[in-house]
This record gives C-alpha cells, structure tokens and sequence, in this order.
C-alpha cells in the first residue's frame, strides 16, 4: 500500500516510523540527484512500501533532468498540499523543491494534517507562500523538538534556508531518531524501576 492509505486508515503515523521513511525517501532522492533527476511531484501517493514494509518512491512521471530548463511549467504543479514555494512563484526549482515537498509528506504523515489547510486549491497554493508554518510539535504536542525543527528547516519559505544536501537533511532526521530512542529506553527503564520498588514494598 501506499503512505497516503497509512495515513487514511491511521490517522497518522508513529514519529519513529516517519523518521525512518523520511531518511530512506531522502537516500533515494539523493541518488537521483547525482543522476541529475528531480522527482518534482512527492506526496503521499507516490511513496508505496513492498513486502517487508521498505519505503519506495515512485511514479518519476513528472521527473526532469535538472540539466533541463527547470522554470515554472504552469501545466504541471505537482501536488498543491505539498507544492513548493518557488514553484508556486514560477521561480526556478531544484532538489531543494523536491525536499520541501518531501518535508510536507512527512509533516501530512506525523501530524495527520497537510502543512497548510484551505477552502480552494487557491488558497493552499497562497498559504506555501504567505502563511507561517504551524511547527508539527505545536500541532502534536508529543512531537520532540528535534523531528520538529528538521521538518520546519526542510520547509523554509527561501531554498536558501532549508538544508543544503539531503545528507544534512538525512543527518537530522537520523539524529532526532536516536534521540527518540534513547528517550524511549530511558521512559522503558523509568518505568521498570517504578514496578520493582512498587513490588519490594
């Protein structure tokens, strides 16, 4: 199935999986790169999972070599949920539109809400560019703070505000993973020892 049917039937989905979809997504995107393709089109749908549950990116339909003519193409958007700001601008695109649509994936997956909600297609396509973007912790309190800050920076209004590699990007989200876990273990044996002076008395 497809990350968009995960978070249909779901709501949304835990951060450590998030985290795990964004570094492999963000791997895969990195090697296109170096094969100088933009994928252009990142959503939800377009991230489906196969037999032992590995993220894949798909459906390169609208992907160009970034040797091409890059400029605003107005017969082809992309996803208006998770479009970039200089898209919508007819400003030039590279990787870093795709990373921002891919942060807009992430955040649609960890919160259960798309980064910006509206009435028309219009108004979602204005809110990328005019709207400050509500951080996923502010949304989802049990959010941590470093999943958080890694999706805003992906999501910067100005490219040159948001990492300046996937590896940067990758980096990030790889180490608000680890900090989750050893949190995770912390609470674990917290927990435990809270049982076990409950049990000697």
């Amino acid at each position: 199935g497809s990350l968009d049917h995960r978070i249909e039937q779901q709501g949304r989905l835990s951060e450590l999986h998030v985290l795990d979809i964004g570094s492999k997504v963000a791997s895969a995107l990195d090697t296109a790169l170096k094969h100088n393709l933009l994928h252009r089109d990142i959503k939800p749908g377009n991230i489906l999972f196969n037999a032992e549950g590995e993220p894949k990116l798909v459906d390169f339909g609208l992907a160009r070599s970034t040797e091409a003519d890059t400029e605003y193409d107005t017969a082809v958007w992309g996803t208006p949920y998770y479009i970039a700001p200089e898209k919508v601008k007819r400003e030039r695109e590279d990787f870093l539109s795709d990373m921002y649509s891919l942060a807009g994936t992430l955040y649609h997956a960890l919160t259960g809400h798309v980064p910006f909600e509206a009435p028309t297609v219009e108004e979602v396509v204005a809110a990328h560019i005019h709207t400050p973007l509500t951080p996923p912790s502010q949304v989802i309190p049990e959010v941590t703070q470093p999943t958080s800050d890694a999706l805003v920076i992906a999501m910067a209004k100005s490219p040159a505000e948001r990492y300046r590699t996937y590896d940067d990007f990758r980096m990030a989200m790889e180490a608000a993973r680890s900090q989750l876990l050893i949190g995770q273990l912390r609470a674990k044996k917290e927990t435990g020892s809270v049982g076990r002076s409950w049990w000697r008395r």
